[in-house]
């Protein structure tokens, strides 16, 4: 089968791999329909963690069953099934409790794995003809309809981005009527805006320097905040004053809920070109209001390969935990659970409710993938999220 594999630091290649085939009785063998590129692939193509040359890439799979196991009894060959990014088995103590990103069965000698992905396990990715899927119960979340219809892009973001948008807002605590800065404009981060939206979040600001994504968060009904422009936080607060603020509030013009949609790979504002890895905890720290939320789900990288100036090869930080304890802010990060969420925005989707594949801005075939990687890394050519559909 043909597959997208990692060559080396910002170079990747569509090579013929092995059949994936079934290994044990819980599989099955799913034939890929549609698989995203994501912001999380970006760091392995720009060699941050280590990946090996031969992984095949991807996490974003959507497609059906070509081959079952004798012990899967929930989905058959034929149905059409989303895959989350987590590899979990359903049944251990942390997948009972909806932790399915912790689960302690999949990846021997640590918790958690994920397709595609280096250190997270041995499973291949999906940015291929065919996906294995082990745990095939617990993993494949059935959906109605046929490959290439009017919802494939809406059903293929339920592997990742939109559940990582969503999670993104429970690591914040946003409701109904809340306030929100999303830092970021990628993918998750759009996501992450337009599932507060939906959560009826009365002002939503997103945070970013690309125009594209800035004009795209605009679309989704958020408010884009350049910060090329002047420093975002000042921006929001005026933002805030300008759109006057409620009675008693005029001491609180940040926002009540944050959301770090960058990670460790985020931009300096006063060098432009030069990373810094605390510029936006250190930009939410500043505009979280006091008993304010804060959700991190950008990646931060317990390695990294090539750290900049202000990083540590062993993902050190230096964070402003005085200011989150002074303001009571809360602080709440890590992978997304899945489990918790997948089978809600599925039904979602299926009611019309949610079209999370507005951010969708590029498809391909596999042969594209090199090209559309190389877009993606460098901010051009308005790639936002791309679909690869095998």
């Amino acid at each position: 089968m043909k597959a997208v594999v990692f060559v080396g630091t910002r170079s990747v290649a569509v090579e013929d791999v092995p059949d994936a085939v079934l290994e044990k009785p819980e599989d099955v063998v799913v034939r890929i329909s549609s698989s995203a590129i994501c912001g999380t692939d970006l760091h392995m193509y720009d060699g941050r963690t280590g990946a090996t040359p031969g992984l095949v890439l991807g996490h974003e799979p959507l497609g059906v069953v070509e081959q079952a196991g004798s012990a899967v009894e929930m989905v058959k060959p034929g149905d059409r099934v989303v895959i989350p990014t987590h590899v979990y088995c359903g049944v251990c103590v942390n997948c009972a409790r909806g932790l399915s990103a912790a689960c302690l069965r999949v990846r021997p000698g640590g918790f958690g794995a994920a397709y595609g992905y280096a250190g997270m396990g041995p499973y291949r990715g999906a940015q291929a003809e065919l996906l294995r899927v082990p745990f095939a119960d617990a993993n494949c979340i059935p959906v109605p309809g046929e490959p290439g219809d009017d919802r494939e892009d809406d059903l293929v973001l339920l592997a990742d981005a939109f559940v990582t948008g969503w999670h993104a807002t429970e690591l914040a605590q946003v409701a109904a009527g809340a306030t929100v800065a999303v830092f970021g404009a990628g993918t998750v981060g759009l996501l992450a805006a337009y599932s507060s939206l939906l959560k009826g979040a009365a002002e939503v600001y997103v945070v970013d320097e690309v125009p594209e994504r800035l004009d795209k968060a605009g679309e989704m009904g958020a408010v884009p905040v350049d910060y090329r422009l002047a420093d975002p936080v000042e921006q929001i607060r005026e933002l805030r004053r300008a759109g006057g603020l409620a009675p008693g509030e005029a001491a609180m013009s940040g926002v009540q809920a944050g959301i770090d949609a960058v990670g460790f790979q985020s931009h300096d504002r006063l060098e432009p070109g030069a990373e810094n890895p605390a510029q936006v905890i250190g930009d939410l720290a500043r505009l979280v209001n006091p008993t304010g939320h804060l959700g991190i789900i950008g990646v931060y990288a317990e390695k990294d390969r090539h750290p900049a100036p202000e990083g540590h090869a062993d993902g050190r930080l230096t964070v402003p935990w005085a200011t989150f304890f002074s303001k009571g802010v809360s602080v709440r990060f890590g992978r997304t659970h899945d489990r918790r969420y997948t089978v809600l925005l599925r039904d979602l989707v299926l009611s019309g409710r949610a079209r999370p594949s507005v951010v969708v801005t590029h498809h391909g075939r596999l042969d594209d993938a090199p090209g559309l990687f190389r877009a993606f890394d460098q901010r051009v050519d308005g790639v936002i999220k791309a679909v690869l559909r095998p």
